[in-house]
């Protein structure tokens, strides 16, 4: 199966790449690497795990990384993974990839689809998939990895390896930096990651300033007093109380940020009552808010609590409601120096036209948190999806692309993966010095 997904499409983008310079004569000898990075990747997205529950993809990358030689440590903040390849004096550089998955029932049709099924924190059985691309970086830090280890004369310096488990929870980074991810391993000089995005295959993204928003996720319980659906005056029915506290999200954008602020307030989750004929206790609501401002971000957090509150006092709800922060992550800031000497070598390598740029984004990362001490981090997009596929979404009444999250999302592997491959082994070669197979 690994042979039809690449096949001889892998040439063009390693093995002929316009650029010379150390990462070109690297990747210009990929050898199996990209074929094996390939069949990780197949194994990874026909075994997803949730956040928390990684711990058979985390196996699989230590695995991985054992053999290449790199000393693992697993079980950091949770089912992390670091690997640390040591190559002599010079700069430490991180490269991280998420291990987890989403609740997200596959719907691509792929030979290599997803039937896996989990448990959410509620207890519930839910289907799993791979639904934005966490399979494919993790191939990719480990081909890039490979490929390191494997050219050791042409670089100096220290590579960490960190596989990241829930990400999709925004709670991994700040789980494995409280284990000690620094202390342990020792702070980086750089922090590298890449996200798949709908761009086409073969190309990457740089945004500058903040590139992903800040946000908050936040379950609200709304107490009412439960009845029969023949007497709701008997009654406090917490679903109307919802319901009005849904419409009223809809205003807090608009009353809370400058025009011209990017912000969004969206109810993820509604859950209250089991029968038609029954009105419930409580009705809780998942609220995610993110915006590109902390300040913006604020404003509206104030504004849903009050919201929520007044709601909940003109039903005569019986008790205040709750409110509690499932997860919170800060806008995603890459530094700029680091990012304008990555993006130069990712056109030096690839091309100038594969290299755009990409423009402010609502979604949201937990990377961020690795810039803890004052690591410089930088972070582009991948572009994942095949050109046949990117030929017939264009035009105004052309259907959308299957987005991040959703059960149609499957990206391009021919030339995502490489692509991916060779931006990784780039942006480490920005930082550490040459070995003795180029002069240092």
């Amino acid at each position: 199966m690994v042979g039809c997904l690449l096949g001889d499409r892998v040439v063009d983008v390693i093995a002929n790449l316009p650029a010379a310079g150390r990462a070109a004569r690297i990747l210009a000898n990929p050898g199996t690497v990209t074929t094996e990075a390939a069949a990780l990747y197949l194994d990874l997205h026909a075994h997803p795990e949730l956040s928390g529950a990684e711990r058979r993809t985390a196996g699989l990358l230590a695995g991985w990384l054992a053999r290449d030689g790199l000393p693992v440590v697993r079980d950091v903040g949770g089912h992390g993974v670091v690997g640390v390849l040591a190559n002599g004096a010079g700069p430490t550089v991180l490269l991280r990839a998420e291990l987890d998955a989403l609740p997200v029932a596959e719907q691509t049709g792929l030979p290599y689809a997803s039937t896996a099924t989990g448990v959410d924190p509620d207890g519930r059985t839910v289907p799993v998939m791979h639904a934005c691309g966490h399979d494919l970086h993790l191939a990719a830090v480990a081909g890039a990895a490979r490929l390191l280890a494997g050219s050791r004369d042409r670089w100096r310096g220290t590579l960490l390896v960190v596989g990241q488990p829930a990400e999709e929870t925004l709670d991994g980074a700040r789980a494995m930096l409280d284990d000690g991810l620094y202390q342990r391993f020792g702070l980086p000089d750089a922090a590298f990651a890449q996200h798949t995005a709908p761009l086409p295959a073969g190309m990457v993204a740089h945004g500058t300033g903040a590139v992903l928003a800040a946000s908050r996720t936040v379950e609200v319980v709304i107490h009412g007093r439960g009845g029969h659906a023949a007497t709701p005056y008997l009654a406090v029915d917490p679903i109307v109380v919802a319901a009005a506290v849904i419409l009223r999200c809809q205003a807090i954008v608009a009353q809370q940020t400058v025009p011209g602020e990017q912000a969004v307030v969206s109810v993820g989750s509604v859950r209250a009552g089991e029968r038609g004929n029954v009105l419930p206790d409580t009705a809780r609501l998942g609220i995610t808010l993110r915006a590109l401002h902390p300040a913006s971000l604020a404003r509206m957090c104030t504004a849903l609590e009050r919201v929520v509150r007044a709601e909940c006092d003109a039903s005569g709800c019986v008790e205040p409601p709750e409110f509690r922060i499932l997860a919170q992550s800060p806008v995603l800031t890459p530094d700029p120096a680091l990012t304008s000497a990555v993006r130069a070598a990712h056109e030096e390598l690839l091309g100038a036209a594969r290299v755009a740029t990409w423009p402010p984004s609502l979604a949201t990362e937990d990377f961020p948190y690795l810039a803890a001490g004052g690591v410089a981090t930088a972070y582009w997009m991948l572009g994942s999806v095949g050109p046949r596929q990117w030929a017939a979404a264009q035009g105004p009444d052309a259907p959308a692309l299957p987005a991040n999250h959703s059960p149609r999302f499957a990206p391009q592997l021919a030339q995502t993966l490489p692509t991916g491959i060779a931006a990784l082994v780039t942006a480490v070669l920005t930082q550490l010095p040459p070995g003795p197979a180029d002069g240092g």
